[in-house]
């Protein structure tokens, strides 16, 4: 399942559902798609996904994985989600997705 972000003024996010329900949870929002995010708590949205994402690059990097492919870490899964949410911010706008 692909989940699609959007808000005014700034290109569409597209991801994997499984990454953007883990996104979400960490903005403190439900898991459902779709979804919305209201322009007035647009803000605080940011800010959680922020902490989350800082305290998580302070932990070791998990090292016991089998996998050949490298590990993409959340911060660069979020970099996108977050540029678009800092956009919806400055345009009070909602988010939105599905």
């Amino acid at each position: 399942m692909l989940v699609t972000f959007t808000t005014k003024n700034y290109a569409d996010i597209m991801m994997f559902g499984n990454v953007a329900q883990v996104l979400l949870k960490m903005m403190g929002h439900s898991t459902t798609v779709p979804g919305v995010i209201l322009a007035a708590d647009v803000p605080a949205a940011l800010e959680r996904l922020k902490k989350v994402i800082d305290a998580e690059k302070t932990l070791p990097p998990d090292t016991d994985t089998d996998e050949k492919e490298p590990v993409v870490s959340m911060a660069h899964r979020a970099f996108p989600l977050i540029e678009l949410l800092a956009a919806a911010v400055k345009a009070d706008a909602n988010v939105t997705w599905k």
